[in-house]
């Protein structure tokens, strides 16, 4: 059986350890092993993306860039390049975060800083259309974890909205049957949290001086729900629900 592909887009000092940890956080999500995903990063222009004929599914996990910034460098444009290949691969693509706004601006839609949402827990509701979808199906409302300064505003009729929040009217997409992005983060818990802040802790993500009534917070809220997308994805990945010959 094939495996299943996490993609990181991290780099710099503290890339390396922020990429290990969102493999292992999205290991517990799905429920799988090491054996039965592959890590790979793309932490320069150099880094190459690597054969996808083996991968039954790919899920990029965040990223520190902002597709709102006036310039692109050449890791930014290079990462452009890459995630387009993931999408145009057709195999299932599951986008965290940065994804969901890269989606948006690469669909031709429009991405701004209307909704920020602080590190801390944030309400998902799924829609109508989100009771359909073979990943989010049965959610309902539920609790994720999540922490962006960007958003998507203004969406391509080519995406169809799974979620939507109070603090953050565009919470999930899907584009085409095969590509999911969600602005929260489905595959951190308590302590994957509390760790990608430790990680970030002054990229303005939360007030410094709001750092330990977050984290004493974070356990309080449930988000198994938010977790389950990722194993739903996993799921039907490697039950072969999407052909490998796509």
């Amino acid at each position: 059986m094939a495996k299943l592909l996490f993609l990181s887009l991290r780099n710099g000092e503290i890339g390396p350890d922020v990429a290990h940890a969102e493999y292992h956080d999205t290991l517990r999500a799905t429920g799988l092993s090491e054996l039965d995903m592959e890590l790979r990063i793309i932490n320069s222009p150099d880094a190459e993306l690597g054969p996808l004929d083996t991968v039954s599914g790919i899920i990029v996990g965040g990223c520190s860039l902002n597709v709102t910034n006036e310039e692109r460098g050449a890791w930014h444009l290079h990462i452009d390049d890459v995630l387009s290949t993931v999408v145009t691969s057709g195999k299932p693509v599951f986008f965290v975060c940065f994804g969901i706004s890269w989606l948006v601006d690469h669909l031709g839609g429009t991405v701004g800083c209307t909704s920020p949402e602080p590190s801390g827990p944030t309400i998902v509701d799924v829609t109508a259309e989100g009771e359909l979808d073979p990943v989010v199906s049965g959610s309902g409302t539920f609790t994720a974890l999540t922490g962006h300064t960007e958003n998507p505003v203004e969406l391509p009729n080519s995406l169809t909205v799974l979620a939507t929040g109070p603090s953050c009217p565009v919470q999930m997409v899907r584009y085409d049957d095969h590509v999911w992005a969600t602005q929260f983060h489905a595959e951190m818990d308590a302590d994957a949290m509390r760790t990608r802040m430790d990680f970030f802790h002054d990229y303005g993500y939360f007030p410094a001086e709001e750092y330990a009534r977050i984290v004493a917070d974070l356990p309080n809220h449930d988000v198994s729900r938010a977790n389950m997308l990722l194993r739903n994805f996993a799921r039907l990945c490697r039950e072969d629900y999407f052909s490998l010959d796509n």
